[in-house]
């Protein structure tokens, strides 16, 4: 007595790849690739910068990867370490997700206009 068993989940149809909507840029994430690349255009590596800030080289890696919600202490203790100031960093982060606000944007625009065109 053979039976079939149906699979776990429908087959995912590769041949039709339809764009994910862009999503706004969480700020954490932001933040993390700020700091990350002020550490390298100082060619320092992650284990000199959290040293200086007073943080694990583990929570400095997290915080550029936008795996943790730092809070504004350990913010200003990183900027510090890296020379930047605090309102300097906050300035280019808020700058990076005003650039990346605009491309979504746009980019919803044009496929608004291309439905609407079809």
């Amino acid at each position: 007595m053979a039976s079939s068993v149906p699979p776990l989940r429908p087959a995912i149809d590769r041949t039709d790849p339809k764009p994910s909507p862009a999503r706004e840029p969480l700020w954490r994430h932001a933040l993390g690739e700020r700091l990350r690349g002020l550490r390298h255009e100082r060619g320092e590596k992650l284990s000199e910068t959290a040293r200086r800030a007073g943080v694990s080289p583990q929570y400095l890696s997290e915080m550029e990867r936008g795996v943790k919600e730092p809070s504004s202490e350990m913010i200003a203790a990183v900027a510090g370490a890296l020379d930047v100031t605090l309102v300097d960093l906050t300035l280019a982060v808020a700058e990076s997700l005003r650039s990346a606000q605009s491309s979504t944007s746009r980019g919803a625009t044009c496929s608004v206009a291309y439905a609407l065109a079809a």
